[in-house]
């Protein structure tokens, strides 16, 4: 029996018995419908015929939500290729801005405000440890990801940071250490009061939501107790190993820009009822253990990291923001010494269309011999997709 796709639990989910079960907004059931439709004829597609077997092929269009593991890997290739004409000679760092869980319930009702808040808390820490410890501005390129291995709620920020930066003169490249760049507990300090400091201005300033269980939050006396919960929490910014160079950057932007909470290669099994799929356990060595859901709850856990709607999850700072960055990337390879190359236009954002490539050859009998024959019509009849061609 092969192993199940997202796209397919979420169908059995949403027309299931239980389905009346699942407590989603109105964003979430758009999104969970749009990953069920995937690469089924509910969206349509196009009918191909091989001159040499004569047989026919359905290639149904793909939904191209940011959501969907299976729309996301040509979306990501297609941004590294563009970023790549930004990238320098140089090495870079990798470091993880995590919050404490215990923000997770006052994040869940606060998505929009508080994660740029967290792009604004972390990207102002390493900014200003760039200009205060080098005397330089460096480049960041951040990117959100909301979720642990078993989906539950962990809040964190990838952040791809230049190893150096132009000097506050603009008059030299600054270099940072070869396997070194900021000192990680002094770097989650600054964050922590950062974060933090904004949280009590938004809070003070009536920007954040108080439901259910949390509602006795809207209280300031209650909403001061959290935060002194939170401060004494273990804040973490991890530090890992430093890049040789641009091409590393590439291969691991590419594992990490358009990932998505759950791929269908850690799907295991799925009955309808249930579902099984591959986590690493981080506490017991990283192994790799199997963890079994009842089908609406993995469907909850899934809905627990979709987006706000356009909300941008990959973000650049500093060297690499967005606004003249080809000017300052240009002086950085001139005071570097290196060729200057020009930028490709800005890259997509992840709503952006994903192209549905043709087949190039035929399933059947593995000819390059498909010719298109016709547009097939979304299929709006009933909630379940009829052909399925994952």
């Amino acid at each position: 029996m092969s192993s199940p796709t997202l796209g397919q639990v979420l169908r059995r989910a949403i027309t299931g018995l239980a389905s009346s079960a699942l407590r989603l907004s109105a964003h979430q059931w758009k999104t969970v419908r749009a990953l069920a439709a995937c690469r089924t004829s509910a969206l349509g597609g196009q009918l191909f015929q091989c001159i040499a077997c004569q047989r026919e092929h359905f290639v149904a269009h793909s939904c191209r939500n940011r959501h969907c593991p299976q729309c996301q890997g040509p979306l990501a290739v297609d941004w590294l290729e563009k970023q790549e004409a930004a990238l320098l000679p140089i090495p870079y760092f990798h470091l993880v801005f995590t919050l404490p869980h215990v923000l997770n319930g006052i994040l869940r009702q606060n998505r929009r405000v508080l994660f740029k808040l967290l792009f604004d808390a972390a990207s102002r820490t390493l900014l200003e440890f760039g200009q205060g410890r080098l005397q330089a501005q460096i480049g960041i390129t951040a990117v959100l990801h909301t979720w642990s291995q078993t989906l539950l709620d962990h809040y964190h920020l990838h952040c791809i940071v230049t190893g150096g930066g132009v000097a506050l003169d603009g008059k030299q490249w600054v270099r940072s250490p070869a396997h070194y760049l900021f000192p990680v507990k002094a770097l989650s300090r600054v964050f922590r009061g950062k974060f933090l400091d904004g949280l009590a201005k938004r809070f003070d300033a009536g920007e954040l939501e108080f439901h259910g269980q949390l509602a006795s939050r809207a209280e300031p006396s209650s909403f001061r107790a959290l935060a002194r919960q939170a401060a004494s929490s273990h804040w973490v910014v991890y530090a890992k190993r430093p890049f040789a160079g641009p091409k590393q950057v590439l291969a691991y932007l590419s594992r990490y820009t358009h990932r998505v909470a759950i791929s269908n290669s850690r799907l295991i099994w799925a009955d309808g009822r249930r579902v099984t799929f591959d986590y690493k356990d981080y506490a017991d060595g990283a192994k790799h253990k199997s963890m079994t859901l009842d089908t609406i709850e993995f469907v909850r856990r899934f809905c627990l990291h979709m987006l706000p709607e356009r909300f941008v999850k990959i973000r650049h700072y500093g060297l690499l923001g967005n606004r003249q960055r080809q000017e300052r990337l240009t002086q950085a390879r001139q005071l570097l010494g290196a060729p200057t190359t020009a930028e490709s236009d800005e890259a997509p954002t992840a709503n952006d269309a994903v192209t549905d490539a043709p087949p190039v050859r035929c399933p059947f009998c593995q000819k390059p011999t498909l010719v298109f024959v016709r547009e097939i019509e979304p299929q709006r009849a009933g909630p379940v997709p009829v052909l399925d061609s994952s």
